[in-house]
């Protein structure tokens, strides 16, 4: 009997998976050349201001009224840091706004969770009414001299750190991120829990926001961020320099650089007014920058929470 010698055909697929090795298109290549050169050109536009400021913050004024700090700081000077740092309000400031920051973070998310996990539910009695209460405010609001008139007369909360942590506690955009979370959670979990004993306060705290790391941390890092940066409700309310965030401290600091009579002195006031203003934006980003890493891995997770999962 006679066999057949010739080899069967082996599977590509089969060997691809194999070795490890796939085989790339010229158009992907070509796509992957031109998306790495993309994202290099998006990452430069980015960094450059910023590191622009840096440069600034340490230039000398010489260098910066003739326009020839760009990347590297010439002439380093420390001239306004160490009047900025001198200054003992601004330490106290500086404690005024992680102190805003905290509070008010930890009041908004716990507003901003419960609501959500509540209207998450389906067989919640007058869940469009109550949807529809929070999805009015984005497009409808008091105005601020009635704003102005709540808080600082009928609640008395002037010179009170509740008059910048609780008008801003809810953010409407942030409440229908989480709900939409809340909606894609598995239920089995919940009846699984409720089955085990759990009371409905038992499940959320015990089984649901352990569970919400990435949403938490994202909605986290938007409310710290945002009250960080904040100073409009603290200028309106606050008279008492003690009581002011470090945005407003800076602000004033730089109305006050920039309309001094010595500027043309050459000397401390003409180098603070030169480069208050990258000073203060370098200040002013520090503390998130730092705090940006360790949120970040879920932070990437948060911000796919529309994307399809499979």
């Amino acid at each position: 009997m006679v066999t057949d010698n010739l080899s069967p055909k082996r599977d590509l697929a089969h060997v691809r998976r194999e070795t490890g090795v796939i085989r790339e298109s010229l158009g992907y290549r070509v796509f992957r050349i031109v998306n790495v050169v993309a994202l290099l050109l998006v990452c430069a536009v980015t960094l450059y201001p910023f590191v622009n400021l840096v440069a600034k913050a340490f230039s000398s004024e010489g260098y910066i009224a003739a326009g020839e700090v760009n990347l590297i700081p010439r002439g380093f000077n420390f001239a306004t840091f160490q009047v900025v740092f001198a200054d003992e309000m601004f330490w106290t400031n500086y404690a005024n706004t992680f102190l805003y920051t905290a509070v008010g973070t930890v009041i908004a998310m716990a507003i901003t969770t419960t609501y959500a996990y509540a209207l998450s539910k389906p067989h919640l009695k007058g869940r469009t009414f109550f949807v529809g209460i929070a999805v009015f405010t984005m497009f409808f609001g008091g105005g601020l001299i009635p704003n102005y008139i709540l808080i600082a007369s009928y609640l008395g909360w002037r010179n009170s750190i509740l008059a910048i942590v609780v008008p801003g506690a809810l953010s409407v955009f942030n409440l229908l991120v989480m709900k939409s979370f809340f909606e894609n959670f598995p239920t089995e979990l919940e009846e699984a829990a409720a089955i085990d004993g759990l009371t409905t306060y038992g499940v959320f705290f015990r089984v649901v926001l352990p569970l919400s790391k990435a949403v938490l941390a994202t909605m986290t890092l938007f409310y710290a961020v945002g009250l960080w940066n904040s100073w409009f409700s603290a200028f309106l309310f606050m008279d008492d320099k003690s009581l002011f965030p470090v945005t407003v401290y800076l602000r004033n600091l730089i109305a006050a650089a920039t309309g001094t009579p010595e500027l043309t002195d050459g000397g401390e006031a003409a180098q603070v007014a030169s480069n208050i203003q990258a000073v203060t934006m370098l200040l002013t980003v520090l503390p998130i920058i730092c705090l940006y890493p360790f949120i970040q891995r879920y932070f990437v997770s948060g911000v796919m929470l529309g994307s399809v999962k499979g």
